[in-house]
């Protein structure tokens, strides 16, 4: 009878050109050992998609399995299972092992292979969990848990050069997204229609950009009327009528990194109620624009800006917090939410940073102008101020169309 392993190393074919060069890859481990070095960390056993991306290029698929990314002071290995083949090995920066499921947890078994017990292990606090973290305790038996997730985070929040490149690749795919969209908006189509229109567009903008990389997760939420009043409402099959406020939004993914374009429309005429609510809210994403430079805190932005809503008396119609973070995230994984604007977080913008400045309003139902407005634009943190790279424009003059 043949022996069933419980994991192996399974190097089919060669690797695969990742995202980044390894120099890139390297760099990110080194500031991860030195975080680990720093709080006498001997192994550090990583369970996100975000992280393990970051660190070794390989974005998984769970489907209900652990994927990890163990690094030590000299090995960076990625744990995968069975059901992927060799292309984790093929898509990742460092090394991989592959655990099968012929027997229980195989996965920690294959983790405890690379780490040994008694250690003391880094962990993510944010992601890994009860469950996971009782099997953790029990394979590695740790001498010490440290939670890692607050450095890595901070360690994401700061780009690369390589990651701003890729990242403005991406705004201009955005830009061509929804520009896509806008030529489609007419009155009776639906809201599902011009989504995948503007999907389509991407993807195939996206394999000429990047011939070589993955495509998967490119989305659009192309919301109109009621459907508005909710930054992250789902695409219905509702057709478009004539005066209806639309907001666009296109999200192209490259490798895990997101990027976004968000724009206030209108299909045919727009009321003067919708128009004075629009504008202010275009006056609040100009002014909060104006705003981002280095050494301001997240916090000191959120506040002028609510002064400067208040000032208007739309303060209680604001929603949301007025940006983030961009880099490897999306909206079923990952958050950098240490750079977040909102009240209650007191990061300094520092040259490097990327954020976007996303004010939105939504008005309720019954009161004339009602639905959702929101501006969105990317911004690069410089040394002298900022960079927006979002090229598509916002307000009246383009986006009352159909």
């Amino acid at each position: 009878m043949t022996t069933r392993p419980q994991f192996h190393a399974f190097h089919n074919a060669e690797k695969a050109p990742l995202p980044f060069e390894a120099a890139e890859y390297e760099a990110r481990l080194t500031g991860l050992r030195r975080s680990m070095a720093a709080r006498g960390i001997d192994a550090a056993v990583l369970t996100s998609m975000h992280n393990i991306a970051y660190y070794s290029g390989f974005l998984y698929c769970a489907f209900g399995r652990p994927y990890g990314l163990v690094v030590t002071a000299d090995q960076s290995i990625t744990i995968s299972a069975g059901i992927d083949g060799g292309q984790p090995w093929r898509r990742c920066h460092g090394d991989n092992l592959t655990y099968t499921d012929w027997e229980r947890d195989n996965f920690w078994r294959a983790i405890r292979s690379v780490t040994g017990e008694g250690r003391v292990i880094g962990h993510e606090g944010d992601h890994l969990s009860l469950a996971q973290k009782a099997r953790l305790d029990a394979f590695l038996q740790p001498s010490r848990h440290v939670d890692l997730a607050g450095e890595t985070m901070r360690q994401r929040m700061r780009k690369s050069g390589a990651e701003i490149a890729l990242i403005r690749k991406c705004a201009a795919i955005a830009d061509l997204g929804g520009h896509a969209i806008r030529g489609a908006v007419r009155e009776g189509i639906r809201e599902i229609d011009l989504a995948m229109t503007g999907r389509d567009a991407m993807e195939r903008e996206i394999a000429r950009v990047f011939p070589e990389a993955e495509y998967r997760d490119t989305w659009v939420w192309f919301q109109s009327g009621l459907n508005t009043d909710g930054a992250h409402n789902p695409v219905t099959a509702r057709a478009l009528e004539r005066g209806d406020i639309l907001s666009l939004n296109t999200f192209p993914m490259v490798s895990g990194y997101y990027v976004a374009l968000e724009r206030t429309m209108f299909l045919g005429e727009v009321s003067p109620a919708h128009m004075d609510y629009w504008q202010a809210n275009i006056a609040a994403h100009e002014y909060g624009m104006s705003l981002l430079r280095p050494g301001a805190s997240c916090a000191e932005i959120t506040h002028a800006i609510n002064d400067f809503l208040q000032e208007r008396d739309l303060l209680r119609y604001r929603s949301f917090g007025y940006g983030h973070s961009f880099g490897i995230l999306s909206h079923y994984y990952g958050r950098e939410a240490g750079l977040e604007l909102r009240e209650d977080i007191d990061t300094v913008l520092e040259p490097g940073m990327v954020i976007s400045m996303e004010p939105m309003l939504t008005i309720p139902e019954g009161i004339p102008g009602a639905g959702g407005y929101r501006e969105h634009d990317v911004l690069i943190i410089t040394d002298e101020g900022h960079e927006n790279i979002t090229g598509y424009p916002y307000g009246p003059s383009f986006n009352v169309v159909g």
